[in-house]
């Protein structure tokens, strides 16, 4: 082979690698200048996280919009679909998707705006931004707020008195962030009296005696009511071998028709309850007390938990009638 073809060969090679190099760059093949995703929306990092409950109940209640806003810089506590299941066992339905059908869309969205926060909160703002976050859900006219306690992690107080946890807090999204949480937040004012009591696990044995007695279909009805609610310990500590006639009136005995809130309570003076002839007196005491025809008084230990029907006050013992 001459010198002539040796140099032509050489050069026939070099043209092939260059436009090869050439094509390999048009193609986008340089890791070197690949510009590397940013995350996606609120909405579309909640889908591909796997939660899909909170999807469907966010596109059933017309958020969505909201929620890819990409002008907007939001943060959601975003409940995992165990946690919709959860609140819809309790609330006597099969699972997280029945929940969601069974809501209508301006309870879902009720629901969902009380998990939203205005602006784009982190793990670390949350944890110096005090004890109460106003959320983006309204109640008679004012934006309702979440209680905080961040002394181990992120744990959220609602309006039902029950805790959820962030358990993946600082997920991105291009519009704000994500703290998945591990149980729906219940905001004032979107639950019946019932349902609250069902939703809230300190109230079983009340939602027992309820159901035994048949009356959660009058408590579930227009109202309002108000309910002096006895937790689990003061069921423990009440009397038992109540007859069913009995046991309805000691449970009729912690309602009264019409709602009262607590700066309307009238202190001192005999409150007619649902019970047919049978009154209460509320002592301005601190904490308040509620005398009944027992010698110990029933301590207001939580009030004004609103229910779409009325309101309740967690009392600490089981209120007793004199009964036949």
């Amino acid at each position: 082979m001459n010198f002539k073809q040796t140099w032509k060969q050489f050069l026939l090679r070099g043209f092939a690698t260059l436009a090869i190099v050439t094509a390999v760059t048009a193609c986008g093949g340089s890791n070197d200048t690949k510009k590397p995703a940013g995350p996606d929306t609120i909405l579309k990092e909640a889908q591909m996280k796997g939660l899909t409950a909170l999807a469907a109940a966010v596109d059933k209640a017309g958020l969505s919009t909201t929620l890819n806003n990409t002008s907007a810089q939001l943060t959601v506590f975003a409940p995992t679909d165990q946690a919709f299941n959860d609140l819809a066992t309790k609330l006597g339905l099969a699972n997280g998707t029945a929940l969601v059908n069974a809501l209508t869309s301006q309870q879902l969205q009720s629901i969902l705006t009380y998990h939203v926060l205005g602006n784009k909160k982190t793990a670390a703002d949350l944890i110096a931004g005090g004890s109460t976050q106003a959320t983006q859900y309204s109640f008679n006219n004012v934006n309702a707020t979440l209680k905080l306690t961040t002394t181990s992690g992120v744990k959220i107080t609602d309006a039902i008195l029950t805790d959820a946890t962030v358990t993946s807090a600082d997920v991105p999204a291009s519009n704000g962030v994500i703290h998945v949480i591990d149980k729906v937040l219940v905001p004032p004012g979107v639950l019946n009296v019932v349902q609250i009591a069902q939703a809230n696990p300190t109230f079983s044995s009340l939602v027992g005696a309820v159901v035994a007695t048949n009356l959660q279909g009058t408590l579930s009805g227009a109202g309002p009511f108000t309910v002096f609610a006895p937790t689990n310990s003061a069921f423990a500590a009440a009397p038992t071998g109540l007859t069913v006639a009995q046991l309805t009136t000691v449970l009729t005995y912690h309602v009264v028709a019409g709602q009262v809130l607590s700066n309307a309570i009238p202190f001192g003076t005999k409150i007619n309850t649902v019970a047919a002839g049978k009154t209460i007196t509320i002592n301005s005491t601190t904490p308040p007390t509620i005398s009944d025809s027992t010698a110990v008084p029933a301590k207001i230990v939580a009030v004004d938990v609103r229910a779409s029907n009325g309101v309740i006050h967690v009392i600490d013992k089981v209120l007793i009638p004199t009964l036949p």
